[in-house]
């Protein structure tokens, strides 16, 4: 089981700043998925940039969210 998200913060270049709940500290890179359906929305950073923690993971105000999992997996440690 993957720990879930606690906090996020947008950067620039398409990028979050993710802490989890065993504090570990990642970056993910949102680019491979700015041309696919719903995310195609955060394109505009006021939106990406509304990004909030929703219970254990990410969510934008258009609704687009990522699951726990794949965030802490696919991250890089900051």
């Amino acid at each position: 089981m993957y720990p879930g998200v606690k906090e996020v913060k947008p950067l620039a270049e398409y990028k979050l700043l993710l802490r989890f709940e065993n504090d570990e500290e990642k970056i993910f890179d949102m680019n491979p998925f700015l041309n696919k359906g719903i995310f195609k929305d955060l394109k505009d950073v006021e939106i990406f940039n509304k990004v909030h923690v929703s219970f254990d993971t990410i969510e934008w105000v258009n609704g687009a969210d990522l699951c726990p999992e794949l965030l802490y997996r696919d991250s890089q440690v900051a």
